[in-house]
């Protein structure tokens, strides 16, 4: 399978398909709603909901729920919050069709269709809210009993009873059994949810601090202690829990290798136990460093929150009053008050202070005046968001193309003639000006595309398509060579063919570019050292292979 996070996309769409199909029964039998003049679909929604909860409520409770006791619940709600005037057979008659029709869908089976990316099919998937039973009341009355299905809990248990901090609780309990029970292919599957729960809470928290930077007040108390209380739950007692996952982890995978080394040639299934062993362990490095993330910035949100409140109530003791009213129409009305302007203006023609030599600030270390007057002059203004995003989005975008132009050049070159050396792609440009410009779009972009290539050195392009296949990435303002080579090697018709790419030193001779443009428009040299890049094929890489083995066989 190509994509990992495609695995259980069936389930996905199950609980996707508990909402669609639900949603689409309820806005499809409008004439039927008319009939009870619940007309408003919102309206339609919250009454099913509400239905689906006084059925959990007796399910919980194993007491036997009728269609008489629901119209009952409907009659009530009915009166004392919708104001619909139902008569009680009419109210009868809306629980009979909210139950058999809406949610039972008239006894035909509900079926939603999603797509199995392993089994490369549509499968059907069933769905069923409530089910009934026939129960006897006092020996001889025969009802009919409705409660819900499994898929009824789900649907319900979804919207809220799992909030988010207990969800990452839940989740920790069931990796916990899972390493118990030494089923690794669905602890990997855990820990990435984990990890993905984590990463969602310093998303939170880093909105929360934009939003209080922005306004203070337009964050709202009760916003700041669900935060404050979803972080103390992440937080606590988490570290511990992970480290001690970790050791286990590590534990692990020394058993398996500790068999490969001493006794025998490993199964297939402790391979795949390993391989697992090794996912989950860096999955929990990096749960880790998060949880480490979520920690730090709880604290910098509370100073923030505190900070930008005190900020506000010392602006709110400013007293402020308008030259206008008070200066200027007064002095037209009575030019003469002009005699008396220097009481006003006096404090702003005060000499400086005498300054005095202080030892311990002579002594102490100096910090750039450079960053405090930036400080200084740093000044909130309002505007257009939305607008500024647009443009930051725009900026970014033409920035990362320029990478992509300087390295689509020089991995295009190198795999046209296999190793390419910087000499020669000076040479190449010198004759084409539209070369240069895609070589070298900018001096500082391209010195980092040749910095980063130098610290990649070498680079196994099927270990990265791997890696690449098992991580969900994000998009990231940096700029990542291995990301952007795969990128550019998927664009290329023989990029599939590449096993490896290698960057070194080449000798001690400088290559210099010369009349090369700068951000300012200035001509400028670049002098760098000479650096070759050497592509590998599949089919060499092969070769070399099974030459190697020849040697060792020998």
């Amino acid at each position: 399978m190509q994509y990992e996070f495609l695995k259980k996309f069936p389930q996905r769409m199950k609980n996707a398909g508990l909402y669609a199909l639900l949603t689409q029964n309820i806005v499809y039998k409008v004439q039927k709603w008319k009939d009870y003049h619940v007309t408003g679909s919102d309206e339609q929604i919250n009454l099913v909901f509400a239905v689906l909860l006084f059925l959990m409520e007796n399910s919980l409770k194993d007491q036997p729920c009728t269609v008489d006791d629901i119209a009952v619940f409907i009659d009530n709600i009915g009166t004392s919050d919708f104001n619909w005037g139902l008569s009680f057979d009419e109210s009868r008659e809306l629980a009979d069709f909210v139950v058999n029709s809406v949610l039972s869908n008239d006894g035909v089976q509900m079926e939603f269709t999603g797509y199995d990316f392993e089994e490369k099919t549509y499968g059907t998937i069933p769905i069923r809210y409530v089910t009934n039973e026939v129960v006897y009341f006092e020996g001889e009355v025969k009802r009919t009993s409705y409660h819900l299905t499994d898929d009824g809990y789900s649907l319900l248990l979804s919207t809220l009873e799992i909030e988010s901090n207990m969800r990452l609780t839940i989740q920790e309990l069931l990796f916990q059994m899972q390493m118990e029970k030494r089923d690794y292919d669905r602890a990997v599957d855990t820990v990435k949810e984990i990890f993905d729960t984590m990463r969602r809470q310093i998303q939170r928290i880093r909105e929360a601090m934009v939003r209080i930077r922005r306004n203070v007040l337009n964050y709202s108390v009760a916003e700041y202690d669900t935060i404050i209380h979803d972080n103390l739950e992440s937080i606590k007692e988490t570290g511990k829990k992970f480290e001690a996952f970790r050791e286990l982890t590590a534990k692990r995978r020394s058993e398996i290798d500790s068999i490969r080394i001493n006794d025998r040639v490993l199964t297939d299934d402790e391979i795949k136990n390993l391989k697992d062993l090794g996912i989950i362990g860096s999955y929990l490095d990096r749960v880790l460093e998060e949880h480490q993330k979520i920690l730090n910035s709880h604290f910098e949100l509370k100073d923030l929150y505190s900070r930008e409140l005190e900020n506000m109530a010392q602006v709110k003791q400013i007293k402020r009053f308008s030259l206008r009213e008070k200066i200027y129409e007064p002095v037209l009305k009575n030019p003469g008050l002009l005699n008396n302007m220097d009481f006003i203006f006096a404090p702003l023609f005060k000499n400086d202070p005498e300054k005095s030599y202080n030892l311990l600030t002579a002594s102490a270390l100096q910090r750039p005046m450079r960053s405090r007057r930036e400080e200084d002059e740093t000044e909130e203004v309002d505007f257009d968001e939305e607008a500024w995003e647009r443009e930051q989005e725009r900026l970014r975008e033409e920035k990362r193309k320029k990478y992509e132009s300087s390295l689509s050049f020089i991995l295009k070159t190198a795999l046209e003639m296999q190793s390419v050396k910087l000499s020669d792609l000076k040479k190449i440009t010198d004759e084409d000006p539209e070369k240069r410009k895609k070589l070298i779009p900018e001096i500082d972009v391209f010195k980092e595309v040749m910095v980063e290539l130098l610290k990649s050195a070498e680079l196994d392009i099927e270990k990265l398509r791997q890696e690449r296949s098992m991580y969900l990435t994000e998009a990231d303002e940096t700029f990542e060579p291995n990301v952007m080579i795969l990128e550019i090697l998927d664009k290329m018709p023989q990029g599939s063919s590449v096993s490896h790419i290698s960057i070194s030193k080449y000798g001690k001779e400088k290559v210099i570019f010369e009349n090369i443009e700068n951000a300012f428009g200035r001509l400028k040299a670049i002098r760098c050292s000479e650096v070759r890049i050497a592509v590998e094929k599949k089919e060499d890489a092969c070769l070399r292979q099974g030459t190697t083995n020849g040697i060792r066989n020998r």
